[in-house]
Parts: C-alpha cells; structure tokens; sequence
C-alpha cells in the first residue's frame, strides 16, 4: 500500500486537471513505504539496516536443505507419488490405447528423424524409450511424451555433425547442464528468447528439416550447412533424379495429409449421446486411422517393397539393415578412436578426439541445446495446461535425467514434441503411464521388429518427416512478424541463409539489445503542478527502475526540465524499485547541481532499499512520503539546506523538534 495521505489537494496548471493525490495514487502501490518519518537521521539509518539484517539473517542454503526432505517437496520432485495412489483400471485402459497409439507413431519418426541427425535408423529408437521411462516418474505434464523431434535432431546434426559418439556425448553431457539448470533455478533463461524469435526460429527449423528430407525423396545428394546451400547442392545433382522414389515419397506425402483431413470426419450427430453403434464405432475407426496414419502409411509400403524385393523389382531406396535388440547399456563416448577410411566403399577417415577436444567441437552447443529444448519442452505444457500452473525446475529435471538415461542407452537428444503429444491427448491419455506403453512398445520393436524395419522404403520416411514439420511453419506469426517483430524476422532469415547455430545465436543477440535500448530508454512523464496555496513545482515520473544504461538519460531530462524554470523540481520515484551504485553517483551530482543553482529537488516515495544505496556517497536527499510532508517542503524558503540544519539542531537538543515532525522529512548524510 502507498503511504500518501488524501489531507491536502493540489490542482493541475495547464492541461491536466486532476489532483497531486490522483497523479501520485496512479502509480504504482506494490511497495511497502515508510510511514514513520523521523526527524534524526541515525534512527532512519539504523531503521534500513535493520530492515537488511532481518533479511539476511535466515540462509538461503540452510533454507533450501531444509525442504529438501519435506512430503511436500518429495511429492514436488516425485509426481508420481500425486497421482499414482489414486490410478485405477479406467485410466490404465486409456493410457494404454493412447500409448499403443502414439507408439504406432513414435517408431517410424524415429526411424526418419535418425536420418537427420546423420546416424544409422537404429539410433532414432535407441532415443525413443528411456525418455519415456523417466518421465513417467518425474514429469509432470500427461500429455507430454519424451523423444525424437525435429528440433533437437537438426540442432544434433548441426553441433554433432554425424557423429554418433558426439551426438551421445551431447546427450549426456546437455542431460547435467539441465539439471544444474533446475537446481539453480534457471528456467527463466527461456524468458529472454522472445516469442517471435521463439517462432521464426521453430519455422525456419520446420523448412530445413523438410529441405534435407527432400533428397531422401528425390534421391539426389545434397550437401550444405544452410537452408540456400542445400538446395543450390541438389539443384547441381538433379539429373541423378530417382524416378521411383520421387513418386513414391510425394504419394506417400499426399496420403499422409489426406488422413490427417480424414480425422475431421464425423457421421451422425454432433451430439455423441445421439449416435447408435453403428456411428460411434465407425468415428472411433476413422479417428484411430487418422492418429496412427505414420504407422498405416509405414507397415502398407512395407509389405509392397517385401513383395517386390522377393521378386527382385524392388525400385526403391530401403532403410536397409537394422541391428537387432536392445543397445549394451555402458558410459557415453569420451573419447573416438581414429579410423582409417575406404575410398572404394566412400567412407571417409575419422580422427581421433579426446574428451577435451569433444567438447570443444561442440562448442556453444552445450548452452543452445538444452535451452531451445526447454522451450520446446515448455511450449507442450503450456499448450496443454489447462490453466495450470507450470514447473519449469521440475521439467528441467526430467528432461535432464531422461537425457542422461538416454545416454547410456547411445541414444540421441530427446525432448517433448508438441506434434507427438498431440496424438497423445487425442488418443485419451489420463496420466503420465502412457510414456511407460510408448516405452515398452519401442523396446518390443526393437527387439522383434528390426528385420522388417529393413524394407521401409527411405521415401516414405521422408513423407513421414515432411508432413509432421510442415504444420511447426507458424504461418499466423511469421505474416504478422514482416510487420512489426524485427526479432523474429531477424530468427527466421538468419536461420534460414546461415548455418543454424549461427542464425539462432544473432537473433539471441540482437533481441537482447532491443531489451537493453528499453532498459536505457525509460519513459519519462514531465507534469506542471501546483498546490491549494498556488505554489506550482515540475513533477517528474520514471516508469522503471535505475541502472547504468538509463540513469544519464533521466539525468539529462531532469536537468533539462529543471532549467527552463525555477520551480522546484518533484521527482516521483513509485516506480523506482531498484537502483545500482553507478545510478547513485550520477544522481548524487545531479542533486549537487540543484542545489548550486539554490533549487529545491524533492524525491517522493523513494524506495528505503533505494536509499540505502546513497549511503556511501555523501549525499544529502530531501525524502517526502507523504503529500502533506511534500507541501510543507515545497513552501518558499530562504535556506535550501533548512532540512539538514533543522536535523543538525534536532541531535543538538529538543527545542526545535516540532519544525522538523511537521515538515516529515528525511535528509540523508553521511560525516
């Protein structure tokens, strides 16, 4: 509450004709004030440390300790314990249709977005399970399922650069950074990449993934960091063309997004209670078909090319062989041992690295990675909320530990997948136990399926890719971005021209310099008022707080306010919540300049934390937190300094204490 009392009215000169008190309530009132004006300046001084003391006194770390072991933070960092005592055979039911359902989808993305990343398909399911596994525990989102997506395969290929050892090693090691992330608290990093940087970048992603997926479909080759070089490479390539796959893969395309329109469809009644048998089985089918399209689309030209491969007319590119079983559980690649190449079969020499060097070649990856991750993570819980409130350190946790677990089965990054947890809200999940059936039906697959996983024609998982990227395009942000989001312009472009790690690092940058400019560039309100006694005065009002970049811009605009006339110059000080050491300096002239020139500078409602800041100046501020002690401040005076000489004469002795209580005012020095 703000400590201004309704006992005098002031009334506005020129255009503004509302009273002192409604300029002043207007404001902001989030602070607690001072109310108990004090006439000695070594109480208000031993008031404010006081005030630090209380604060500082209870640790933050033996806080933290504490609640560690607390039920309630147990049940915070272990959601299972919420909602597993009350599970029923209800919800298994429908975690288990939602989780055979989004399984159906998740092996044949993760066969093709293996792709890529660079690496061998069997990698893409190696990703798809452990994930899963340890959400279940520690997540906190139903809806939301760990795995492959587009975002975090292309950003592995781009820092990892088909290196499975790299691509596992940054798995593991972007797993820790997450959780450091949690336990420092960290998740508001994601706060300073804004929505349109956010979208252009999601978009870009959605067309480079679609561009490296076209030469799967064309069956040209390709090369390039960046969006134009991939394509200028397969333009160069175009007469090897593969007639076969290019129909194949756009056919599949077409049939894919056809299905997806077919979910739509409903017969009978819009209200379901109305529908016979009939109508309501025939929907579930149509809606089953729609959800499980991938897994249609993957075992229909599956059994085509396994008949034509038996006949030895097989015209089309094949995933090829896939090992069998689960990987060898065991610690990430620290370290790759060099090999020598083969000219004849085109495969090149790898060098050797060690760790150090690793981790080198991933450069800024380790910071980029987890926190587009995060955002990606974030951007399903939030679709999915319902008005929930979001635990970012919970997610940051359980993607953190369900990375690290995915390490150590050599699998790549995994994250949540807006378009995967779609299928699954759609499919009638009821708690996190649905990621345990996506798990398991990975792990099955892996273990009975890989020999038919061999005859995936590698067109129809380019289809796959392509028609769930295309939809991430934020068509209704991108239009409105050319407009007004320089930012997101800025994302989209640089994403798409240069190489992705680069692109995403200048939007980054260039939108935190816009944030700075607003830091530096406060708004600043210039009003003429006077009192019922007629004595006019310049109030002055910045909206935010000071630090270095803004306080020489609201030092100029008070000076130069304060120059145009000899009114005393009020300086609403609402809004200002915090001020560092640099501010205090350039303030401390400023005051030193009013009072040369013998012109009363007054600041209201400055913050006691604020104050505390002048202490090691020297500085002597006129402080009112009242508009009665305002107008007594503001009336003429013969002496400036009567404030400090009537505070000097109150230490001295009681005889003038009256003069000083009236006039509630705070002059702050240090000897």
């Amino acid at each position: 509450m703000s400590t201004l009392e309704n006992e005098v009215t002031f009334r506005k000169q020129a255009e503004v004709s509302q009273s002192l008190e409604a300029q002043f309530d207007s404001s902001s009132t989030d602070f607690i004030l001072i109310t108990d004006h004090r006439t000695s300046k070594s109480k208000s001084l031993e008031q404010l440390q006081a005030s630090k003391q209380d604060e500082s006194s209870a640790s933050c770390c033996s806080r933290y300790v504490r609640s560690i072991f607390r039920k309630k933070t147990l049940k915070k960092r272990l959601p299972i314990l919420t909602w597993l005592p009350r599970y029923n055979t209800r919800d298994c039911i429908g975690d288990l249709l939602a989780g055979f359902t989004v399984g159906l989808t998740v092996i044949p993305q993760g066969l093709a977005y293996s792709g890529v990343v660079g690496l061998p398909p069997e990698y893409g399911l190696y990703g798809s399970f452990m994930g899963c596994f340890v959400y279940v525990l520690l997540g906190t989102c139903k809806d939301s399922t760990i795995g492959s997506t587009a975002v975090a395969s292309l950003m592995t290929f781009q820092f990892a650069q088909g290196s499975w050892q790299r691509s596992v090693l940054l798995t593991f090691l972007t797993g820790i950074i997450e959780i450091f992330m949690a336990i420092f608290k960290l998740g508001c990093l994601v706060e300073f990449v804004s929505g349109p940087v956010s979208a252009g970048f999601t978009s870009a992603v959605a067309l480079i993934v679609s561009t490296s997926q076209m030469r799967s479909m064309l069956g040209v080759k390709s090369d390039g960091d960046s969006f134009l070089e991939t394509w200028i490479s397969m333009f160069k390539d175009i007469e090897n063309i593969r007639v076969a796959d290019t129909c194949l893969g756009f056919g599949c395309l077409f049939l894919l997004l056809a299905m997806r329109s077919l979910g739509r469809i409903a017969i009978g009644p819009k209200d379901e209670s109305r529908r016979n048998g009939f109508q309501k089985v025939f929907n579930q089918v149509i809606k089953f078909l729609a959800t499980s399209r991938n897994a249609t689309i993957v075992i229909i030209f599956t059994l085509i090319t396994m008949h034509l491969d038996d006949k030895g007319t097989n015209p089309f590119r094949l995933t090829g062989h896939i090992p069998k079983g689960m990987p060898t559980p065991s610690l990430p690649p620290f370290s790759i041992e060099a090999q020598s190449g083969n000219a004849t079969a085109g495969i090149p020499p790898v060098p050797g690295q060690n760790f150090l060097e690793m981790v080198q070649s991933l450069g800024y990856g380790l910071l980029i990675v987890p926190i587009m991750a995060l955002l990606e993570t974030m951007s399903v819980c939030k679709a999915f909320a319902k008005g929930k409130q979001i635990d970012i350190t919970q997610e940051m946790i359980a993607c953190g530990v369900g990375n690290i677990a995915t390490s150590v089965f050599s699998g790549y990054r995994c994250n949540g997948g807006l378009a995967r947890s779609a299928v699954n809200n759609a499919s009638g999940c009821r708690t996190n136990m649905s990621n345990l059936y996506i798990g398991i039906i990975v792990v099955l697959a892996l273990n009975f399926l890989t020999e038919y996983f061999a005859f995936i024609p590698k067109a129809v998982l380019a289809a796959i890719i392509i028609s769930a990227v295309i939809f991430q395009v934020q068509y209704q942000v991108v239009t409105p971005m050319w407009r007004s989001k320089l930012p997101g312009i800025l994302a989209f472009v640089t994403c798409l021209v240069l190489p992705l790690e680069i692109g995403i690092m200048v939007a980054i940058g260039v939108n935190l310099l816009f944030i700075l400019y607003y830091a530096a560039r406060p708004k600043v309100t210039l009003e003429q008022l006077e009192t019922q006694q007629g004595i006019r005065f310049v109030k002055i009002t910045p909206d935010r707080c000071l630090i270095f970049p803004s306080v020489e811009f609201v030092r100029n605009m008070v000076l130069k306010s304060g120059s145009k006339s000899t009114l005393p110059v009020v300086i609403d000080c609402t809004y200002i919540y915090a001020a560092d050491f640099t501010a205090a300096k350039v303030i401390s002239s400023m005051v030193d300049d009013f009072r040369l020139r013998r012109q009363k500078i007054i600041f209201f409602n400055l913050k006691p934390s604020v104050v505390s800041i002048f202490e090691g100046l020297n500085t002597r501020l006129v402080l009112c937190y009242n508009t009665h002690a305002l107008n007594q401040e503001l009336r003429p005076e013969e002496d400036l300094s009567r404030s400090v000489d009537s505070l000097e004469r109150v230490e001295a002795g009681p005889g003038t204490s009256e003069c000083v209580s009236m006039a509630s005012t705070l002059s702050l020095a240090k000897s």
